[in-house]
């Protein structure tokens, strides 16, 4: 799902929200498959009539159509709108600002965000059902002769800033030695990075799928998976600070998360219908949708100790590296929505 992705909110921060957010709508245009969640107490609270909360969606893991398959927000006594960004840094600035109630991106956008002090928090994890799957990697063209990490020193690499895939680029170079500083970090949103890609302007991209598996399916070739140890397989829900600071909106908010984690659970147990919506909300063929579909099977969970240790090892390399410049601890951005021990994997969704 949205690995959802994530990037230097210093320098794409800045960008209007118009230009970021591409797509809303509400959720109550399907049949409904999908009851209230277990365990939501939805109806006790009529309060949560005067709310609408908008969900941020960085593209990829098919949750605005995946909505209004399930039908999973259509009984809310609260309405839903998606907003729709082309990578995570905005989404996480958004979040910050309250443009956004909540959203998910890739493991570096809560760091860069952090280090630019945003207002906001990381409220709970996508964690992959099939951590050996790589769900964004580093690539490169058809014919290349780049057959290793070294072999970058001194190439133009194409990568989103302050993204996930700027994680795994910092940390796949560490891996064999290099620094920034041996390479050409050519920083293009994903759109501009294919096109330099495409068009021989780089030598290699850092990038997440399915933008990844189409130019596999095309030619490229994968120089260095995203996985452990060099990138994590888990994002992260990010959640406005002001949000959460309402004890009534807090509990509202909660119930949002816990339906998206139902949409989910839904999705992975109809493979095709989830196909259908990646495709349809990416606008990409049915086939390209089903080439990365098992990258983005998740479960929703709260943050573990264990996850906050990965954040913080990865904040601590960007700063390492002069990607950021202030130190960012992780725990203090840490405030989970899920009770200890919800896993989305295992509700009866039917």
């Amino acid at each position: 799902m949205s690995r959802r992705s994530s990037r230097t909110v210093a320098a794409v921060g800045l960008l209007a929200l118009g230009s970021t957010l591409v797509a809303c709508a509400s959720t109550s245009e399907a049949a409904a498959p999908l009851s209230s969640p277990s365990g939501s107490d939805a109806g006790n609270h009529p309060e949560w009539k005067k709310y609408t909360f908008t969900i941020g969606d960085n593209g990829g893991d098919g949750s605005q159509e995946l909505a209004k398959i399930t039908g999973v927000f259509d009984n809310a006594p609260y309405k839903v709108k998606f907003a729709r960004f082309t990578y995570g840094p905005p989404l996480v600035q958004a979040a910050a600002s309250g443009d956004i109630d909540l959203g998910s991106v890739g493991d570096v956008p809560p760091i860069t965000g952090a280090a630019k002090e945003y207002g906001f928090k990381v409220v709970a994890v996508n964690r992959s059902l099939t951590p050996t799957q790589s769900n964004e990697n580093i690539i490169v063209p058809k014919g290349s002769t780049l057959k290793s990490l070294k072999d970058l020193k001194g190439k133009k690499i194409a990568v989103p800033q302050g993204s996930s895939a700027h994680g795994l680029a910092l940390n796949a170079l560490k891996s064999v030695g290099l620094t920034p500083k041996d390479v050409k970090l050519v920083f293009l949103d994903p759109a501009a990075g294919a096109t330099a890609f495409n068009t021989g302007k780089v030598d290699a991209w850092s990038i997440w799928n399915p933008q990844s598996a189409i130019a596999v399916k095309n030619g490229a070739r994968i120089l260095a998976k995203g996985l452990p140890p060099i990138d994590q397989t888990s994002s992260y829900y990010v959640a406005s600070g002001s949000s959460l600071t309402d004890k009534t909106k807090r509990a509202a908010l909660t119930d949002v998360l816990q339906r998206l984690a139902h949409e989910f659970a839904w999705a992975i147990r109809h493979e095709d219908k989830y196909a259908e919506a990646i495709a349809k909300e990416e606008g990409i063929p049915l086939d390209d949708a089903k080439a990365s579909l098992k990258a983005f099977e998740t479960r929703v969970t709260p943050v573990e100790k264990s996850d906050i240790e990965a954040e913080q090892k990865l904040a601590d390399a960007f700063l390492e590296a002069g990607q950021i410049t202030k130190k960012v601890d992780v725990s203090s951005i840490t405030d989970n929505l899920l009770p200890a021990g919800y896993d989305s994997s295992k509700l009866s969704v039917g």
